[in-house]
């Protein structure tokens, strides 16, 4: 079984009016395979709206993934 370190954080720059996104951070250790990775990164994407935003591999083989979704703000009409 795959284990994966998972973070959340918020944007801190300083982003245009009304594009703000969530950040989730995965950490894949060096025995994730390709295709596991690929069908844990298309699960986020259908099912959570995660689009990918960077990743990074490491010289061990780990790789860090960054995921982001907007996040949508509803004005109150009442």
């Amino acid at each position: 079984m795959m284990e994966v370190m998972v973070a959340k954080t918020r944007s801190g720059g300083t982003p245009l009016p009304g594009e703000q996104y969530e950040y989730r951070v995965l950490t894949l250790p060096r025995a994730t395979s390709r295709s596991d990775a690929r069908k844990l990164l298309t699960d986020h994407a259908e099912y959570g709206r995660w689009e990918l935003a960077r990743v990074v591999l490491y010289m061990g083989g780990g790789r860090k993934v960054w995921l982001r979704r907007k996040i949508i703000r509803v004005a109150r009409t009442a």
